[in-house]
């Protein structure tokens, strides 16, 4: 199945000067258990990942830190060289630990030395985009992330990094950090249920900045509610495709990265994220999560 990037869900959008689709796709799923060690179909992941390019797919998103260093050495595996029109988004500001933990690593060496391996076990000699991950596993965490973010600017200086954003970050970072140097996207978690960004991604959509929310079907704990059981049912429809498609319609600079190990699953959330919803049943969903 092939399918140019322009018909995908959402068509395209702009970091920066690099045009990917609104329809990406997220690598998290393709390490083992918990993101530690290997999955356990390795060929299988290398067919999602060939899969998402060969639907017209523009937007990988990942980090080094999966598995570690798994999901990017399989994404070099399956696409490298890469396709000039193919951009991958990975992040830096945490680490693993023997118990699966995430534990912060944002002094300035560590970083250097992220990049350095991100650029290794993905094959390149810029990367795209990298995110600064701020937080930690419960989510964002106040506190500046000037000398972080600043080590990161230094690194675009001088030539490894392409574009900059941030990760599960408050919207007083996001705003210290665009005071620093220009950021091309922000990566937090929203969905229907979990709306604690809607001025920031408003307030972004105005400065043409994108928004990329993790977790968009609820991660872990799938999305629960009656209202998007009934919207789905009346659409005949699966509810994490109404997710998905009320996502894009949420904003024009959301970007979807919803993750996946099964090369069909991954057909399904294309064919999701374009349902077509009428403005009942926006209006319907609306009040989830508020």
């Amino acid at each position: 199945m092939s399918t140019p990037s322009a018909s995908l869900p959402g068509g395209t959008w702009t970091l920066g000067d690099l045009t990917v689709t609104r329809f990406g796709y997220g690598a998290m799923q393709l390490a083992g258990p918990w993101v530690m060690g290997p999955p356990a179909d390795p060929d299988g992941a290398l067919a999602v990942l060939r899969e998402a390019v060969g639907l017209g797919i523009t937007h990988i998103d990942t980090a080094d830190a999966y598995g570690p260093h798994i999901t990017n050495r399989l994404i070099r595996e399956a696409l490298h060289p890469y396709r000039d029109a193919l951009h991958i988004v990975t992040k830096v500001g945490a680490t693993r630990d023997q118990q699966g933990g995430w534990p912060p690593a944002r002094r300035p060496e560590q970083l250097r030395r992220a990049v350095r391996e991100n650029l290794d076990t993905l094959g390149l000699e810029t990367l795209d985009v990298v995110n600064l991950r701020l937080g930690d596993a419960q989510g964002p965490v106040t506190g500046s992330l000037a000398e972080a973010f600043e080590t990161l600017v230094e690194l675009r200086q001088q030539g490894l990094i392409r574009h900059l954003g941030v990760s599960n970050a408050t919207a007083e970072q996001v705003a210290e950090a665009r005071a620093i140097a220009p950021i091309v996207c922000v990566k937090n978690m929203y969905n229907l249920a979990h709306r604690q960004d809607d001025e920031l991604i408003d307030e972004l959509a105005e400065q043409h900045i994108a928004y990329v929310p993790f977790f968009p079907l609820g991660g872990f704990s799938p999305l629960q509610s009656s209202a998007l059981t009934a919207v789905a049912g009346r659409l005949g429809a699966a509810p994490m495709s109404v997710a998905l498609a009320w996502l894009l319609r949420r904003s024009p600079n959301i970007l979807l990265i919803p993750g996946t190990s099964s090369a069909a699953h991954l057909r399904e959330n294309v064919v999701g994220a374009g349902l077509p919803l009428s403005d009942e049943d926006l209006t319907e969903l609306d009040k989830i999560g508020r």
